[in-house]
């Protein structure tokens, strides 16, 4: 049974005697050997990482909401220059909007001037020529300073006097409002005892907006916002226009949760206009997205890309929301969805490789040994032939 077997072998053995070893072929072994080992451990290293697969379909998602995270800083705008609005594709200001949003005062620097924040009020705007919306009622009632009406009897906050102010079409000064000196917004407005020079904070805007899912836009610019048939109007009132400067630092935008070697490509960017009062508006696209990890757990989030315009503000004419300074995001949803699924490399691929690798290296490292031996072989002959001459 044994000499047929042999019969079947591939792989003939010489005898020792018959076998020369030399110094070119142990030099070959221990460079190939180690060859061998430095890719085996990148095969290794690969199989071990985890593979992504990405598959792309129809967004079919009906009433579903979306975070949007932010932190951006304005080192020279104080936070009582600085309103927040945002609005949907229905034309309706604040519609079913969620929002933890925060103004922290800071120094020139970035420091934190105290560590007080106020909530940023996102209730529906005042209208100039209509009925104040419903706000947000609170345990203790504050004056209006004389503006009180039928719609607003108490005003909570300096954002409240001022809408207030507003819709009796009086001017308004935040000195001695005690809204306005407890949230830090009387620094900034155009008071009788204060210089140019007191101009020395600026804001952090943090938190995030739950919108619905729809086609929208969010801004931070100056002014107090109200709506003016059917127009999104900022009054500049008290605010010093030539002390306007949109500079500012993106710290994070983000639409959604983070995923693995996600990228925001506003996040850590900064705006610096050499003229001061600039319009920045950024277009961004916004990609679903569902991440599948290994474990079967989806995270359901978005990535976006965006476009970024500037335009210097030379003259600023209040009510024109085209010559306002500030820093606006108009967003869109993409109809695609894209799906990441984690999947575990194949075991039978790493082994193919593996054997590839060291058949490949070996065969490779046999002809180069072949070739330096023979070659010497010849080499050594033509000296003999040439001592015997």
């Amino acid at each position: 049974m044994s000499g047929q077997l042999k019969q079947f072998d591939a792989y003939a053995k010489t005898l020792d005697d018959f076998r020369v070893r030399t110094t070119s072929g142990g030099l070959v072994t221990i460079v190939s050997t180690c060859i061998i080992f430095i890719l085996f451990f990148f095969q290794l290293q690969y199989y071990l990482t985890i593979d992504v697969e990405q598959i792309l379909f129809v967004d079919t998602s009906r009433q579903e909401k979306m975070n949007i995270t932010m932190d951006i800083r304005f080192p020279v705008l104080p936070c009582s220059y600085l309103t927040i609005d945002a609005m949907d594709i229905s034309g309706e200001s604040q519609t079913d909007v969620i929002h933890n949003l925060y103004k922290t005062r800071i120094y020139l620097n970035g420091s934190i001037i105290s560590n007080d924040v106020v909530k940023v009020s996102l209730q529906p705007l005042p209208k100039v020529n209509g009925t104040q919306g419903d706000t947000t009622t609170v345990s203790s009632c504050e004056s209006c300073y004389g503006a009180e009406s039928e719609s607003r009897k108490c005003c909570p906050t300096c954002d409240d006097v001022k809408a207030a102010y507003r819709l009796k079409g009086w001017s308004f000064d935040a000195t001695g409002v005690q809204q306005c000196i407890r949230e830090g917004q009387a620094i900034g407005m155009l008071g009788a005892n204060e210089s140019l020079s007191d101009m020395k904070e600026g804001c952090r805007v943090h938190g995030h907006l739950e919108v619905n899912k729809v086609a929208g836009n969010f801004h931070i610019a100056p002014g107090q916002s109200f709506q003016q048939q059917h127009l999104h109007i900022h009054s500049l009132r008290n605010i010093r226009l030539n002390m306007l400067n949109t500079t500012h630092f993106i710290d994070e935008i983000t639409f959604g949760q983070y995923f693995p070697n996600q990228i925001n490509p506003l996040s850590k960017t900064e705006q610096i206009p050499k003229e001061g009062a600039a319009l920045f508006h950024y277009y961004v696209k916004i990609v679903p997205s569902t991440y599948v990890f290994l474990n079967k757990t989806e995270l359901r989030t978005n990535q976006y890309s965006v476009t970024k315009h500037r335009k210097v503000i030379r003259n600023i004419v209040e009510g024109n929301s085209h010559e306002l300074p500030g820093t606006f995001f108009t967003y869109e949803i993409s109809a695609i969805m894209v799906k990441f699924v984690e999947k575990q490399r194949s075991l039978a691929q790493f082994l193919t490789s593996s054997c590839a690798i060291i058949g490949g290296v070996f065969t490779v490292s046999g002809l180069i040994d072949a070739f330096i031996y023979r070659g010497g072989c010849l080499f050594r002959k033509k000296l003999e032939i040439g001592k015997a001459t």
